[in-house]
């Protein structure tokens, strides 16, 4: 909205104010009805002052009655001797020969009028034009043609290209599949984590196959008006069937493909009627319309039923993580565009980043390119590249945030436990990194990644894993005798993985092989109160007291540890106090007895270096020492030489 059209609503709102506060005032002082008797008797006893006649409508005026000037309202009657009358009586009158109906009809209904005026100006502008203001019910998809992303362009998921592959082949060429009798899929739905790459997939579609693409959000269907969903829905279809063969492309259709009947209410809402006719739609193409429905969502568990099943959303393609080559892939499109340094190699970098999906990896490339650039450098080099993962892991440095003597060596200690405990734990992650420098909410870090991709975990794994996020806080219970708050997220992962072990994986022998699932757990709160929690009093508590149980058992198994290995831990201690950080290489020294490389400090800069330093060559000389400087330089030479 210009600032024009806003100032012509703003004056003409204020104006409706004024005349609708006047109006109101006047209507606060009304006049004394009297009949057109009383006025004549008053009339005739000399008691009316002033009179104004309003033909057809009303007389008007003022009366004296004991000392006081009292207005009167009458009807208006046809009386030919009552100028007369008031002229002998020597009353001031007048007259008016039209009435006041339409002052009254501007002053009930002008401020109504005015309002709904501005109103249809301001949504107007709103809307881009006085057409658009009632083309609610028109689809607001976009017609994507001239896309120019690629599946040379996506890496990292071959087998989901090859499906993918095969339905831009049926768009191309139905009758390939027509004649064996093959039915065109009409909807595939790519659903995994956010990040992974489903919305770069469905325009790949659009660059690959040479149809009209329509793109539309699934948020873009729900209005505040009744009705105005499912119209846009039922456009787009129509629009698709026009220019088939053609594909439609719904990113985030959980805002409108919920499960229908999981509100509290249980009434009929716009959401499940636009749903309603998104059904219709999809089922109500012939066999032969050549239209594909993609979608995109990374929530399929609150997906309506209706909505997958076969006839509308043919084909399920999970997106999932990419694998160590993946992401290697990944990187080496990302890094085209940016100019690297000859020796980076990205394999390292892949296996430093697992469970990264493709925007964390093309956010790594990005930071990476931005520290290179906020240091003047001309390529990218691994210094930077290490310090993208730390960022996007953890957050940026926090080296200003200044820590007491006291605390920086409670954390020292508790990164110091984490590291020994996942060093000396069978089978466990390698530590690449322990760090204490601050990044976002963490005071400190310690880094662990695999060798290699795992899929599933068993149950010494999991227990190990507890054993390692317990390692901090142990290694404060011995050390300092007590516990302290920076072991708050370490308690919340560990708790979190027991319980999975408990509810989920069948990993107690008491609970047994069974999963049980609590209310908080679903995603739907209508759902939970009809149907009610499946677990028992009796069963919650042995839930709680098994998941205090292996809780409290990695904790003294991690005590044990760092008991036994109490030397190892106050050197990893003292040399991360000293040195602030420590790689993978640094921990093997540590553990094997062996002294770490000295800390080599920068120079200090110097402003007025001495004649000896640069006698000596340890400092160039200055371009601007005198004449005789100079000369006392070279004589100092001479004497050393002889």
């Amino acid at each position: 909205m210009n600032k024009k059209s806003f100032g012509v609503s703003f004056w003409m709102l204020l104006a409706a104010l004024v005349l609708y506060l006047n109006y109101s005032q006047s209507k606060k002082t009304p006049d004394e009805q009297i009949s057109y008797n009383m006025f004549r008797t008053y009339l005739d006893a000399g008691k009316i002052v002033a009179v104004e006649i309003v033909k057809d409508e009303f007389i008007k005026g003022s009366y004296r009655s004991e000392g006081k000037s009292v207005n009167f309202k009458t009807p208006y009657l046809d009386d030919s001797e009552l100028i007369k009358d008031m002229q002998k009586n020597g009353v001031d009158y007048s007259g008016k020969t039209g009435g006041k109906w339409l002052s009254n009809l501007i002053f009930s209904f002008g401020p109504i009028l005015l309002f709904i005026l501005a109103w249809f100006i301001f949504a107007t502008k709103m809307s881009g034009g006085s057409k658009q203001i009632f083309s609610f019910g028109k689809s607001r998809a976009q017609n994507a043609v001239k896309v120019e992303t690629t599946f040379a362009d996506v890496a990292g998921c071959d087998e989901v290209k090859d499906e993918l592959v095969e339905i831009i082949a049926f768009l191309k060429n139905p009758k390939k599949f027509e004649k064996l009798g093959g039915r065109i899929p009409k909807g595939v739905i790519l659903y995994g984590e956010p990040g992974t790459g489903k919305t770069l997939l469905a325009r790949a579609i659009a660059g690959e196959a040479n149809v009209p693409f329509f793109s539309a959000s699934g948020s873009e269907f729900v209005e505040m008006f009744v009705g105005v969903g499912a119209s846009r829905v039922r456009d787009l279809f129509q629009m698709a069937k026009a220019a088939a063969p053609a594909v439609i492309f719904v990113d985030e259709i959980d805002a409108v493909g919920r499960h229908r009947g999981a509100g509290l209410g249980g009434g009929h809402d716009e959401r499940e009627q636009t749903l309603n006719q998104l059904l219709v739609g999809m089922d109500g193409f012939e066999p032969n319309t050549n239209v594909i429905v993609v979608a995109a969502t990374n929530r399929p568990d609150i997906l309506d039923p209706a909505l997958l099943r076969p006839g509308r959303f043919d084909r399920h393609i999970h997106i999932s993580k990419p694998n160590i080559k993946e992401r290697e892939d990944i990187l080496k499109v990302h890094a085209k565009k940016c100019k690297m340094a000859p020796d980076i190699n990205l394999e390292v970098i892949a296996r430093r980043t697992p469970g990264f999906v493709g925007s964390d990896l093309a956010n790594i490339i990005n930071e990476s390119a931005l520290l290179a650039a906020r240091k003047d450098k001309d390529a990218i080099e691994l210094v930077e590249l290490e310090e993208a993962i730390d960022r996007v892991l953890a957050g940026p440095e926090k080296k200003s945030r200044v820590m007491r003597d006291s605390e920086k060596k409670i954390i020292c200690y508790h990164e110091s436990g984490h590291a020994l405990v996942a060093k000396l734990t069978p089978d466990g992650d390698t530590v690449h990194k322990v760090s204490i420098i601050p990044r976002g909410p963490a005071l400190g870090y310690t880094l662990q990644l695999p060798l290699e991709d795992r899929f599933i975990a068993s149950k010494d794994e999991l227990v190990n894993k507890i054993k390692t996020l317990l390692g901090g806080r142990a290694a404060e219970k011995i050390v300092f005798k007590q516990v302290s708050t920076g072991a708050s997220n370490d308690l919340e992962k560990a708790t979190e993985i027991a319980h999975s072990m408990v509810t989920q994986f069948g990993m107690s022998s008491r609970v047994g092989p069974a999963v049980f699932k609590d209310s908080q757990n679903s995603v739907f709160l209508g759902m939970d109160i009809s149907k009610g929690s499946r677990i028992s009093e009796k069963m919650k508590q042995i839930i709680d007291e098994e998941i205090r149980k292996i809780i409290i058992k990695a904790e003294r198994e991690a005590e044990i540890v760092i008991t036994k290995n109490r030397k190892y831990l106050d050197a990893l201690a003292q040399e991360l106090e000293k040195r602030e950080m420590l790689d993978s290489d640094d921990l093997d020294k540590i553990m094997n007895g062996e002294k770490l490389a000295p800390i080599i400090e920068p120079p200090a800069k110097k402003e007025n270096p001495s004649d000896a330093e640069i006698a000596e060559g340890n400092i160039k000389a200055s371009p601007e020492l005198k004449a005789g400087d100079e000369k006392k330089t070279h004589d100092n030479e001479q004497k050393e030489t002889a």
